[in-house]
């Protein structure tokens, strides 16, 4: 199996995995990309997973449908173009011989879904949209920093060596955020050098890991005493419980310049 991150719009990834004949993709906002890697890699496109329903994220859908025959799946309580198969946590789909889990992981959006594969090549992966960034989150559009919270709770149980492809290439910025909130932690700086190498040779930075973002991301680390401190240094002493400090460092990296 391959991997691909497709590089869409300004920042987007749209995901591609394929056995060298039958390929999936996950959150095709342009059809374009896919359609040109689909010809260069003699590619035939099966499925289409579908995280939420922003325009960055469906908006090659229709295109992509007519012009393979793709199935199309997607979070059954937002609207994506028809015809689409709905789904929500507890359901799971067989895509090129691999199991997909759904979980529903609200927060972003207000029935946003993520992609759960417990074993590809040995390891588990995870097509998880806007809801976790590499040293980051979504920003809550639609849902309460409540849902968000629990939403990567749920995430950041799965194990260790889950690889994460989120859809966005944000992780630069983040750190930068990330590197405010904990400037003594020294996995974040690491990282955070890696990171700068890869972008500068023009690299992604991702797929990360589930066990990295434990170690360096600031939305996954609220219950940590130094995140939390920070937290309300930042917001005040209102800020006392693992959501209101989420929700500080969600409004905190909103303003964050």
């Amino acid at each position: 199996m391959k991997l691909i991150p497709l590089p869409a719009f300004q920042d987007n990834y749209l995901w591609v995995l394929h056995d060298g004949q039958r390929a999936l993709v996950v959150d095709p906002g342009d059809a374009q990309p896919v359609m040109a890697c689909l010809q260069r890699e003699g590619l035939q496109l099966e499925a289409i997973l579908v995280t939420h329903h922003h325009p960055d994220h469906i908006g090659g859908v229709d295109a992509l449908r007519e012009a393979t025959g793709a199935k199309v799946w997607g979070p059954a309580r937002e609207h994506i173009p028809e015809p689409f198969a709905p789904l929500s946590e507890g359901d799971s789909l067989s895509v090129l011989d691999l199991r997909f889990d759904v979980l529903d992981v609200p927060g972003h959006t207000a029935g946003h879904i993520a992609y759960y594969c417990e074993s590809l090549e040995g390891r588990p992966l995870l097509f998880c949209g806007d809801t976790l960034f590499s040293a980051g989150c979504g920003r809550l559009f639609e849902g309460t920093a409540a849902q968000m919270l629990a939403s990567l709770d749920k995430l950041v149980a799965l194990p260790a060596d889950t690889r994460v492809c989120c859809t966005h290439e944000y992780t630069l910025s983040n750190l930068k955020f990330a590197k405010a909130i904990e400037p003594d932690n020294a996995e974040l700086i690491d990282f955070a050098v890696r990171c700068e190498t890869l972008r500068a040779q023009g690299r992604p930075t991702l797929p990360s890991s589930i066990g990295q973002e434990r170690r360096i991301n600031p939305f996954l680390r609220s219950r940590e005493e130094g995140v939390a401190r920070a937290a309300r240094h930042h917001g005040g002493p209102a800020v006392i419980d693992p959501v209101s400090v989420f929700a500080t460092l969600r409004q905190w990296k909103n303003e964050y310049k």
